[in-house]
Parts: structure tokens; C-alpha cells; sequence
């Protein structure tokens, strides 16, 4: 079978995908779960809880197509990377499915029955439904940095040295806490375009504009922790960038502040940790002048900054290994075969942009703000 694009360029064009896929689950679960982990903080009684509550929930089962979409991609795209992430991050992936879990259950089940002690069990529930996966989802993104410890023999067998109270070090904290901090910026701005003027919004101003100094804070020092403290990898050696797909077969080494090499060679990739600091910055003023569409521009921009950020900094690597510089994925030796991507690309060209209007749609359908009227007495609300 003759294939239009040579494999150097369709590891690349994947490994763009696998970025957009992941700014897109962000991007819209990514409120769903700052919202939920506002919960016990902006709203008093029950009525204001519903009100926050209902804010994401016509939405957050959609979203769950992009989990579901960048989880596919890794598997199907990267095997090493999804072999080395979801056996070596188990317990931790369990941690964020558990908690996932606990939010259909908690929206369906906490106006079950009226009493006030059953509905505070699972509106904790629901805030741990988005602390968690925040909190997991940044630690993830610091132990990329940071590398795994993990090692492949000379059969390609893995094996992970790690454990789960091991992910969790000062750094990535750091950047679990960026994450949460992060999140709760973008619910904010939800919360702040689709409910209406009150004690709930008022609360939810006052806390973003924490949790935005928190994010410009934080972003800042970790940056100044990825190039002052050992982090970073490069490659030694020839690259075939359409070579085979074995770790073993290429050749990385540690190098302190490597992840900084990229925006030296190309400064044009400074716009996404510039935008990783503007992003919240936009958020806090669309919070002082009350404007909730600048300040949701301003919390999306952050995310996309600072995932951009990342993943941009470590090309070419995907995870490297913190005990085998060797065994390193890279976006030259872990993806799937030459035609193997090709026919992904192929279903991805007719399907994403189904999911991006099947989005749009339904924000269009379901755009408006509710009101604690609207709680009152819709029969359909949570």
C-alpha cells in the first residue's frame, strides 16, 4: 500500500494531535473539574449548590469523549508510552477513574433524598470528584518532566521501579497544585459566564483571583525549577527520525536544563510559556471588571499555554526515563508502525472535526445563564 506521507512526518503530525487532544480534554472537562472542586467553597445551601452544579452538568458526559480520545491516541499511536504510563502509573490512573467515577453517581444520586446529611456526603463526593483528577493529572505532567523510572530490556520487556507515594515529590506537587490551581481558574470563568449575579458568583471572584496569582506563581516557579534543577534530556547520536519504533535503538543522556534547549534553537516557542503567564493574567482582569467571557478567554489560554509549554520543551522525548536514559520514548522510537498511523490519521480526519461540531453545537443549544429560579423549578435540573 502506497502511503502519501513519509513515517518521520506522520510521527510529528501525531504527535501534534496527541497535544490537541489533550488541550481539548482540558479545555472542556478541564471547567467541569474546577467547578466541582469549587463546590464546598462558593456555595452555602443547597439551592446554591444545585446552581453550581447544574452549570456543568448538561455538559461534562460530552466532554468525556476527549478522555476517551487521547486515551485511544496513546494506546493506538504510542503503545510504549501507553505501556509505560498505565502499567507504571496504575495506582494513580485508579486513583483518577475512582474519583471520575464518584461524579455521575454523586449528580444522579444527592437529590435522591432530601435530607441534608445525604446530600452533603455526596456533594464532598463531587468535590473530590475534581480535586483528585487535578491534582493527578498535574503530578503526571511533573513526573514527565521530572522522567519515570522505568527501564526496558533487551526483549522490550518493561519494567517500572517506581511506586505510587514515589510520583508524588516537592516538584510535582508544584505542578499538581499548578493544575488544581489552574482548573479552579477555569470553572471560575465558567461559573462566571453561565450563572447569574449573586452570593455564588461573588464568591467565585474572590477565589479565582487567588487561584490566578496562585497559577502565575506557580508556573513561574516551576519554570525556574525545570532549569535549575537537573531536569532536562538530549539526544546523543544519529537520529532516524523514520527509523524503527525501539527505545533501544537510539541514544539519549541526561543534561541539566535540557529542556530549555528548544526555545534556543527556536524562540518562536516562547509564545507558549509567555501565554502560560498572560493566560491568567487575562483571567484577573476579566474578574475585576466582571467580565466573564475575558476571564474564561483568559483561563483557556492558560491551559493551552502551559500544556503547550511542556510538551513543546521536551521534544523530542514523551516520557524519558529517570533510571535509563536509554530506554527514553521519544517521538522518533515509540510510535506505532508506518501504516498503522496513516490509517489513524485517515479516521481522525473524518471524526474530529465531528466531536469539535458536535461541541460547538451543544454549548450553542445549551448557551444562557441559569438563575436560582431556574433551580427552583425545572424539573430536569440536578
Amino acid at each position: 500500500m502506497h502511503i502519501p506521507l513519509d513515517y518521520e512526518t506522520l510521527r510529528l503530525i501525531w504527535w501534534l494531535l496527541l497535544g490537541v487532544l489533550l488541550i481539548g480534554f482540558a479545555l472542556t472537562d478541564g471547567y467541569d473539574l474546577g467547578v466541582a472542586t469549587l463546590l464546598p467553597f462558593v456555595a452555602r445551601n443547597d439551592e446554591e449548590r444545585r446552581l453550581t452544579i447544574n452549570a456543568v452538568a448538561p455538559h461534562w458526559e460530552g466532554h468525556q469523549v476527549w478522555f476517551i480520545l487521547g486515551g485511544g491516541a496513546i494506546f493506538a499511536a504510542w503503545p510504549f508510552v501507553y505501556a509505560v504510563s498505565f502499567s507504571g502509573f496504575y495506582l494513580a490512573m485508579f486513583l483518577v477513574l475512582a474519583a471520575l467515577i464518584l461524579r455521575p453517581v454523586g449528580y444522579k444520586y444527592r437529590s435522591k433524598d432530601a435530607n441534608p446529611a445525604w446530600r452533603a456526603r455526596w456533594d464532598w463526593a463531587i468535590f473530590v470528584s475534581g480535586l483528585v483528577p487535578a491534582l493527578v493529572f498535574g503530578v503526571a505532567v511533573g513526573n514527565a518532566l521530572a522522567g519515570a523510572p522505568f527501564r526496558f530490556d533487551s526483549d522490550l520487556r518493561m519494567t517500572y521501579e517506581g511506586s505510587l507515594l514515589g510520583l508524588f515529590t516537592p516538584f510535582t506537587l508544584l505542578t499538581g497544585v499548578l493544575s488544581v490551581a489552574m482548573l479552579a481558574l477555569h470553572g471560575a470563568g465558567w461559573l462566571a459566564v453561565k450563572i447569574e449575579e449573586g452570593p455564588v458568583l461573588a464568591r467565585t471572584r474572590r477565589i479565582a483571583l487567588g487561584a490566578g496569582i496562585v497559577s502565575i506563581v506557580l508556573f513561574a516557579l516551576g519554570g525556574l525549577m525545570v532549569a535549575k534543577g537537573g531536569m532536562g534530556m538530549h539526544l546523543v547520536g544519529a537520529v532516524d527520525a523514520s527509523g524503527p519504533s525501539n527505545p533501544l535503538m537510539s541514544g539519549s543522556a541526561p543534561l541539566s536544563g535540557g529542556w530549555l534547549g528548544n526555545y534556543a534553537l527556536h524562540p518562536w516557542m516562547l509564545i507558549a510559556p509567555a501565554l502560560g503567564l498572560i493566560g491568567p493574567i487575562v483571567a484577573l482582569v476579566g474578574i475585576s471588571l466582571r467580565k466573564g467571557l475575558l476571564n474564561f478567554a483568559g483561563s483557556a489560554l492558560a491551559i493551552v499555554g502551559t500544556i503547550a509549554t511542556v510538551g513543546l520543551s521536551m521534544f523530542p522525548f514523551i516520557l524519558p526515563s529517570s533510571i535509563d536514559p536509554r530506554s527514553s520514548l521519544t517521538v522518533w522510537n515509540a510510535s506505532s508502525s508506518h501504516l498503522t498511523l496513516f490509517i489513524m490519521l485517515i479516521v481522525t480526519v473524518v471524526f474530529l472535526p465531528i466531536v469539535l461540531l458536535y461541541t460547538a453545537w451543544v454549548m450553542k443549544v445549551l448557551a444562557g445563564r441559569i438563575t436560582l429560579a431556574d433551580v427552583r423549578t425545572s424539573l430536569d435540573f440536578y
